[in-house]
């Protein structure tokens, strides 16, 4: 377990769609020719686009074993270099994506108004807890370390549940977009699926991997580790066959139904890819699978939503982002941009010094950063935009919500 660690750099996460599937009033009932086209054919916006966002794992892991072929660590190898390029372009920009869809595109204009508490005063409340919680020194019997440990070991708890439940999501839109009917079994299904191996299985492989956020300090107290370690190969193959077998039963009742979908099909098979191997590969190889995954899935569909962006009206704010709505490539850039710009900023509450990828891009910014007394300031801020995605991602995609379905067709049509 030891050994495993030693390729980790300490925390590094990322961060759903959150887990609402639409409601059948959403779905249109098609004849069954076009089901039989729609389940081929129901990609999110088509294979190959499919193929880079949803379902990255399958490119990347085949590419991380090629890089990783010779080297004994995976950090010694180009793999180190692929996931700083990944981290950079797509982790905050990820972050971000939702706070876009939400403030910059007219189809959640209406949305601000009629959801004011979801959409304006619980963002706000977020924002001033963190910063009442972690910046006042003097104010609350404990010291700002002990704070932040508190807030590290609830966000470790938001990032499983949060990944999870986009998996969950991105099934039950895969669902839809193959023509399927949604019952309450199969949604439970999904579910099982999502928050059991895409949630709890991840939760297990990492705690005998001793990889949870600060673990030493909270889960060892739990659960003795020296016992982790002695069990640690049952645990192994324990976790891969129950992987092995969840993902059997969900690919069997999925080509039994009355409209497989082979994109649905295929992203199954990454999810269960991901946990599969976190038992056996390297924590950072894991870590990258799974963070990449969903960063990407994340990114590509707020593209999608934006891209379906009405009319904005003579405001030239939303005006002037509807251009780029309509363009997801330029989106794209965009949110890469900002997201390659604040990763030494978000960075600096992330990892250990020397472990952090933005000090290969400005080394200088980063010192400044560290022994600076605005540090703080930053470690709080990263927090907000962290709490701040968990709310909004289940905001803008909350597709039980009928003025959100109306938010997020360009997603739902096929």
């Amino acid at each position: 377990m030891a050994d495993r660690n030693r390729d980790l750099p300490e925390g590094r996460r990322g961060e759903e769609m959150s887990g609402y599937g639409p409601s059948m009033t959403s779905i249109v009932f098609l004849s069954r020719t076009t089901v039989s086209r729609i389940q081929w054919l129901g990609w999110v916006r088509g294979p190959f686009w499919d193929g880079f966002f949803m379902l990255s794992v399958l490119w990347l892991a085949p590419l991380i074993w090629l890089l990783g072929r010779g080297h004994e660590h995976p950090q010694d190898s180009p793999i180190d270099s692929v996931y700083l390029v990944l981290t950079a372009v797509f982790w905050i920009g990820h972050r971000v994506s939702s706070a876009y869809l939400a403030y910059c595109t007219s189809a959640y204009k209406p949305l601000l108004r009629t959801q004011r508490f979801r959409f304006v005063w619980v963002p706000l409340g977020i924002i001033v807890l963190v910063f009442a919680i972690l910046l006042p020194e003097g104010v609350w019997p404990w010291t700002r370390a002990e704070r932040l440990i508190a807030l590290v070991i609830l966000d470790f708890g938001l990032i499983t549940y949060h990944f999870a439940s986009q998996h969950y999501g991105i099934l039950a839109l895969y669902r839809v977009r193959a023509g399927q009917r949604r019952t309450r079994w199969a949604k439970r299904i999904d579910r099982w699926f999502a928050l059991g191996v895409g949630g709890v299985l991840v939760f297990v492989a990492e705690a005998f991997a001793g990889t949870v956020f600060l673990q030493e300090i909270w889960l060892d107290q739990i659960v003795d580790p020296e016992w982790l370690e002695a069990t640690y190969g049952q645990a192994q193959v324990v976790g891969t066959v129950t992987v092995v077998l969840a993902t059997i039963g969900m690919l069997s009742l999925e080509a039994m139904g009355p409209a497989p979908s082979v994109p649905r099909a295929l992203y199954l098979s990454s999810v269960s890819l991901v946990v599969g191997v976190a038992f056996w590969v390297s924590p950072f190889i894991f870590i990258m699978l799974w963070t990449v995954q969903h960063w990407m899935a994340a990114m590509g569909l707020a593209t999608v939503v934006a891209r379906g962006d009405p009319e904005p009206g003579p405001s030239l704010w939303y005006r002037f982002w509807h251009g780029v709505s309509l363009r997801p490539w330029l989106l794209l850039i965009v949110l890469g941009i900002v997201s390659t710009l604040l990763l030494p900023v978000m960075e600096i509450e992330a990892v250990k010094e020397g472990e952090r990828y933005g000090e290969r891009f400005i080394p200088a910014l980063m010192d400044v950063l560290n022994n600076s007394g605005v540090a703080p300031t930053l470690i709080a801020f990263a927090y907000v935009t962290a709490f701040l995605h968990y709310h909004l991602d289940r905001a803008v995609f909350r597709l039980s919500n009928p003025e959100v379905r109306r938010a997020v067709a360009k997603m739902l049509v096929p």
